[in-house]
């Protein structure tokens, strides 16, 4: 980029003088520079910098960090139409620097050029105080201030989390025990409470130090500006992520992995996945949730493990199914993704059907019958139970009204309640027991052959 930019970006570096690069202190001879701040060692280094103006007083006046480094854009997007101007940053311009970025995303609409000068960044001058490698161990570099917005997002959050615990990572900007304790909190989430970590305190100065303590004392130490703090990968033993799972999954069923696992196939795990479904269940209605938590894991384990069989046999991968899903959820809610208005649960169910017709022309199947697919494996009871709603929705006689008005009158000559309908159906088991009768299979094929009945039935005028 041309050295006539209306607006250079440039890196004071770290923290000591002598870590300007020559052309950041070539750019700084600028008639104009603006300092973002004068909070900064390299700052109180350069006598220059007394004449300086910087924007100090906004972080006095505005109310949020938004409105600061908005504030600091705006105003300095102003003067570039009068002149070039300098714009001093700690570090580097594109290392956690937020008026960077909007200067840069609002520039062009003002017909502005935008140049960036480096510096070193507080990554470069942390990385000897580790004695790591930041490419080698595929360190992740993380904003503090990311992992407060998750906190306060909570407990909509799920997802956004911006790090993986089984890599190592480097959490910059802790610059105050106010966000040292929302770091933490969010940490927690990820990391074992007693995880041991490293705080990095003014790297880049002769004051630099860096000092291994537990994850817990993270908002119990001084903190600064120049505060950072290094994670260790966790391994996945120890971790408490989905992606950690996945691997602890992979390792069971790896050639020297588990003998027991290995062995399973898609059919062999069927009676566990539809074991786990009625834990889940029972774990809802005994309403414990350390209870619903455990069944969660084990039902979560069963979806993990046919999806590791399957990529196994190249069929699919865990990754496809979630992209999968994640299209079709999206797809299916234009109202949350779009800018389709549904204010109602019926609203909802409405597009819901069209989307769907829509998605089997795409594919160029044929109209799906009303009552939609129907899983064979269902309890008898439930899948009966799914097979009435759906008709009656789209019109359909499923069970005769006559007799129902004769089992209701025998049921109960008033409201039929919860304890009256459980009382008539454990009497109608009974019954079956005495006639030497399976009450399920009776069930079953009662509900295959009505569905087969009214698969075969035109819809009802006005269906659809």
């Amino acid at each position: 980029m041309s050295a006539a930019a209306d607006i250079k970006i440039v890196g004071l570096g770290p923290g000591r003088a002598e870590l300007l690069t020559l052309e950041a202190r070539e750019a700084l001879r600028a008639e104009r520079v603006f300092l973002r701040t004068r909070r900064h060692p390299t700052v109180d280094e350069l006598p220059e910098a007394s004449a300086w103006p910087s924007f100090d007083e906004l972080y006095e006046r505005a109310g949020t960090f938004e409105e600061v480094y908005q504030g600091i854009a705006e105003s300095l997007l102003r003067e570039a139409v009068r002149g070039p101007l300098v714009y001093a940053v700690p570090g580097h311009p594109l290392v956690g620097e937020t008026t960077t970025r909007l200067i840069l995303q609002q520039a062009p609409e003002r017909g502005l050029s935008v140049q960036i000068v480096p510096g070193l960044s507080f990554v470069d001058v942390t990385l000897p105080l580790l004695g790591i490698d930041a490419l080698g161990e595929n360190l992740q570099v993380v904003d503090a201030l990311e992992l407060v917005a998750c906190v306060e997002r909570q407990p909509f959050s799920g997802g956004s989390w911006p790090l993986s615990p089984l890599r190592p990572a480097l959490v910059g900007q802790i610059y105050s025990r106010l966000i040292a304790g929302d770091v933490k909190l969010a940490l927690f989430r990820l990391y074992p409470e007693d995880w041991p970590v490293t705080l990095v305190q003014a790297a880049g100065t002769t004051e630099a130090a860096a000092r291994q303590i537990p994850l817990y004392e993270l908002d119990h130490q001084e903190v600064d500006h120049l505060t950072a703090v290094y994670l260790p990968a966790v391994p996945a033993e120890r971790a408490q992520t989905v992606e950690a799972l996945q691997r602890i999954v992979a390792c069971l069923r790896a050639p020297d992995g588990c003998p027991w696992d290995r062995e399973q196939t898609h059919r062999t795990l069927l009676r566990h996945l539809i074991e786990e479904a009625y834990e889940v269940a029972d774990a809802i209605e005994s309403g414990d949730p350390e209870a619903l938590r455990d069944e969660l894991g084990d039902y979560l384990l069963q979806a993990l493990m046919h999806a590791q069989i399957a990529e196994e046999t190249g069929d699919f991968t865990l990754e496809e199914v979630a992209g999968h899903e994640i299209r079709k959820l999206v797809r299916r809610h234009p109202h949350v993704f779009g800018d389709v208005m549904a204010e109602t649960a019926g609203a909802v169910l409405a597009n819901w059907e069209r989307i769907k017709q829509a998605e089997r022309a795409e594919r160029g199947e044929a109209e799906e019958h009303p009552l939609g697919r129907i899983p064979a494996a269902m309890p008898a009871l439930a899948r009966a139970q799914t097979l009435i709603r759906r008709a009656r929705r789209h019109g359909f006689e499923a069970v005769p009204a006559e007799a129902l008005a004769s089992w209701g009158s025998q049921l109960t000559s008033g409201s039929i309640t919860e304890d009256r309908l459980a009382l008539g159906l454990a009497a109608l088991c009974a019954l079956a027991q005495e006639a030497g009768l399976d009450a399920e299979q009776a069930l079953r094929r009662w509900t295959l052959a009505t569905e087969a009945r009214l698969r075969r039935d035109k819809p009802p005028a006005g269906d659809g």
